[in-house]
């Protein structure tokens, strides 16, 4: 994680989110959890085997839902088009 390729992809993931507006930081209520992040390292390579891209990509821990509970609730840090 402290390898700059891998800095650079989190910056990278980081910057993408703040430019889509994917999410905004806002106070817990009292009565709730937060749920947990976490960061997901891909390696993009080539046929041949040639690196292309590390890519990072943050994911929050929805499985951590309740039954009943907060399933009407999404949370869903990545989008794709």
């Amino acid at each position: 994680m402290c390898d700059p390729k891998w800095v650079n992809a989190m910056e990278e993931e980081l910057n993408f989110v703040e430019k889509n507006q994917t999410w905004e930081l806002v106070n817990l209520p009292h009565d709730k959890k937060p749920i947990t992040l976490k960061w997901v390292y891909k390696v993009k390579v080539k046929p041949n085997g040639e690196v292309i891209k590390h890519k990072a990509i943050l994911v929050g821990n929805g499985f951590l839902q309740k039954l009943r509970v907060d399933y009407s609730e999404v949370y869903a840090l990545v989008e794709r088009i």
